[in-house]
């Protein structure tokens, strides 16, 4: 169990261990939920996904451009779970 120590200001630093133990890199968020017992439970904040972050994740991974058809026939492939 790691021990914290709050300053005068309530700041607490974690460790480097812990920090790693969380997958918290400086500069990300900690999200702290409080439970009704006067615990508490941290994790990572994971920002959702949103379309702005979808759109070109795969922009110059491949030179092959798809026609429409060859899109919809793939879309309505993947939404019919057919193979």
């Amino acid at each position: 169990m790691a021990t914290l120590t709050v300053t005068s200001r309530g700041q607490v630093t974690f460790r480097k261990e812990v920090l790693q133990h969380l997958g918290i890199k400086p500069g990300e968020k900690i999200e702290l939920d409080l439970l009704p017992d006067g615990r508490g439970m941290l994790k990572a904040a994971r920002p959702g996904g949103s379309i702005d972050g979808f759109v070109g994740l795969l922009a110059g991974k491949t030179t092959k451009v798809a026609t429409i058809e060859e899109i919809h026939d793939a879309t309505a492939q993947g939404w019919s779970a057919k193979e």
